[in-house]
């Protein structure tokens, strides 16, 4: 599992469609600090599905960079 406290922003170069999965997103507190976990599961090609595939916990920090990029963008 992988915490995030910042993000770079780069522009998209990749033109490459990507495959659909689904994707879990909580609210988790460990030894007193706050996370936006993202958990995302495997495509319903992958061989076991519904196993977990990536975990990324987000702080109020690098959850609030997204969420800008996000309303400029949209």
């Amino acid at each position: 599992m992988a915490v995030v406290k910042k993000f770079s922003i780069q522009e998209q170069n990749s033109r490459v469609g990507h495959t659909e999965c689904e994707g879990i997103i909580r609210a988790a507190e460990v030894a007193g600090e706050k996370y936006i976990q993202i958990d995302t599961y495997g495509s319903k090609e992958r061989e076991f599905q519904n196993k977990l595939s990536q975990s990324l916990r987000l702080t109020e920090d690098a959850l609030n960079q997204p969420t800008k990029l996000g309303e400029k963008h949209f």
